[in-house]
């Protein structure tokens, strides 16, 4: 029940690595002057969850959870862009709006949210969780393996009413990252031809960007027949499996010959990058959205690299403006457009938590998209 200045709420808590998850009953604090308390409807698990898992690095305890939907409950004095009752799909990347990125409109290279993170806490430094009397950490700002969760205005984007809080729990990673691969980082136009590499639930949403921004030929290459299969059903005009010898000639072949306009990486590995390189033709872009291992090495040709005039470049969360960008996509769902029902695999409870986490692990499970939990 809510009280005049905290709750206690049913959250799912990582007390050390590689453990699970255990419901616990946490205290949430209210929301300071910049931060709001939103009600979770739902919320998505990911892969990253299972890193945050993994990773001794992690504070703990801590509440897992980045990619979330709800409704305001309650607002800090300061806010102003949303109010009790809005709907809201949450950011795990909140900006500061004042620092030289934020001002001329690069919000996603605001370095606000990012000490923060990785102390596990909101962006003044402290937690409004405890157990116990123990202070719980928060993860991406945001902890929404929980019933409530207290997070910066920033995280807030009013979405409308009409639009399934499922669904627009997904919003918030995946989805904006690779539409905003192919719409915003790499702007892809009308005509044009496209390969997306690495078809998970970055890609699958880069080839949906792509083909909303009217790209005539769009390539889906990935190592799995399985994930090539069902990169047509969101939008890829043809496939080419990478393993195969002559991959990046049929790449350019599909593309005319010269290669294509546009290629976005999506798969975190050093290799499809030089293969998006090689598959792109003179005065092409090739963007990467997939992190990749510090050890690795990117290996481009040097030799005439002045003469290819090509555009190579990293784009984190897609180069979207969460507060601008999240309704866009959110209509454009709305309007038929954009394909997020079928990223919803499965609704389970809070209690199941651990079951969805273990999914990760099974080599049948899909990449492509989630479980979502709902409250």
């Amino acid at each position: 029940m809510i009280q005049s200045t905290t709750l206690v709420m049913k959250a799912a808590v990582l007390s050390e690595t590689n453990g699970k998850l255990a419901i616990k009953d946490v205290v949430l604090h209210e929301p300071k002057d910049n931060e709001v308390l939103v009600k979770i409807a739902a919320t998505g698990v990911c892969h990253s969850d299972l890193n945050a898992i993994e990773d001794e690095t992690t504070p703990k305890p801590t509440i897992l959870g980045h990619e979330g939907a709800g409704i305001v409950v309650q607002v800090g004095s300061a806010v102003q862009s949303v109010q009790v009752g809005d709907h809201v799909a949450l950011s795990w990347v909140p900006y500061c709006g004042v620092c030289e990125y934020c001002l001329d409109g690069s919000v996603n290279l605001c370095e606000a949210a990012f000490g923060p993170m990785f102390e596990g806490t909101l962006l003044d430094g402290t937690t409004r969780l405890e157990y116990e009397g123990e202070t719980v950490f928060h993860n991406s700002l945001l902890s929404t393996f929980a019933e409530y969760a207290v997070v910066p205005e920033m995280s807030c984007v009013k979405i409308p009413k009409e639009m399934p809080l499922a669904q627009a729990a997904l919003i918030g990673c995946g989805v904006a990252t690779g539409f905003g691969a192919a719409v915003k980082a790499a702007q892809v136009t009308a005509g044009s031809t496209v390969a997306i590499f690495g078809i998970g639930g970055v890609g699958v949403n880069a080839i949906q960007g792509a083909r909303i921004a009217g790209a005539t030929k769009i390539i889906a290459c990935d190592i799995k027949d399985s994930n090539l299969e069902l990169a047509k059903s969101y939008g890829a005009t043809h496939t080419v499996n990478t393993l195969e010898s002559d991959a990046i000639e049929q790449i350019k072949n599909i593309a005319g010959g010269l290669g294509v306009h546009y290629a976005i990486d999506c798969s975190g590995n050093t290799r499809a990058t030089e293969a998006a390189w090689h598959a792109t033709r003179k005065g092409g872009t090739i963007v990467v959205v997939g992190a990749f291992n510090p050890s690795q090495v990117l290996n481009l040709p040097a030799g005439g690299f002045h003469r290819v005039g090509k555009h190579i470049r990293g784009s984190f969360y897609g180069d979207i403006h969460p507060m601008r960008d999240f309704p866009i996509i959110a209509d454009l769902y709305l309007q038929g457009q954009l394909k997020l029902d079928e990223l919803v695999l499965k609704k389970i409870s809070l209690a199941q938590i651990n079951e969805a986490i273990e999914a990760f692990h099974e080599h049948s499970c899909s990449n492509v998209g989630r479980t979502v939990i709902t409250f």
